[in-house]
């Protein structure tokens, strides 16, 4: 798996629909450094749920972005990459296309993917459609997170290439089925797989565990 980043996007914390949120991110021009906690010049409002080492950069497939155009008729922000808050935008990798703990070169740094992102109200409102995260819900797609292993540089134009599989029958898509889609209720073999993976991030392993449970 090879593809070209079509954009590197970053964004400063704002008032948002009376918080504060850096869902707004603009391309960058240049090359951009990478370090444990994401991409210089990059913010997060709510470190509770956004950002950390296993939150380091929110990857967005392009591809999507038919679907979303289809959806919301006319809105602007659906044009070109950054409406979804991601910091990498492609074509050719989608939820089903990656899995957990799949290693990548990003530019010159190297990455680890880490969880998917479970949606929010912040993306149905930045798009001014409260129906978006229900959506994203149902598809299943929703982006997923990296965590930096080795730090680095990347720009617009740059490569992300696959150098490392180990866990290929747990892509994005499946995990998100089952811990926010609600396939786990069918299957708690899966949900104790997944609460005891350790290239799995915390919170996901906590929510496999609370399923379990309930």
């Amino acid at each position: 798996m090879r593809c070209t980043i079509l954009s590197v996007l970053t964004g400063k914390a704002v008032e948002f629909a009376a918080e504060r949120s850096a869902i707004a991110k603009a391309p960058r021009d240049g090359r951009v450094a990478v370090g444990l906690l994401g991409l210089e010049g990059d913010e997060q409002a709510d470190l509770a749920v956004h950002g950390g080492p296993d939150k380091a950069i929110h990857h967005y497939p392009f591809d999507h972005y038919t679907f979303w155009r289809a959806l919301i008729a006319g809105q602007p922000l659906l044009d070109a990459p950054g409406a979804f808050g991601e910091n990498i935008s492609t074509l050719g990798m989608t939820e089903s296309a990656v899995c957990l703990g799949d290693r990548f070169r990003l530019g010159t740094a190297l990455i680890e993917l880490s969880q998917g992102r479970q949606p929010c109200w912040k993306q149905g409102h930045r798009l001014n459609d409260p129906s978006v995260v229900a959506r994203i819900v149902a598809y299943r797609n929703c982006g997923w997170y990296y965590r930096v292993i080795e730090p680095g540089t990347v720009a617009e134009g740059d490569v992300i290439e696959l150098v490392e599989r180990p866990l290929p029958e747990w892509d994005v898509e499946r995990m998100f089925g089952l811990l926010i889609g609600g396939e786990g209720r069918n299957d708690p073999a899966a949900l104790r797989k997944l609460a005891a993976m350790e290239a799995l991030a915390a919170p996901w392993r906590k929510r496999a565990l609370s399923l379990l449970g309930s």
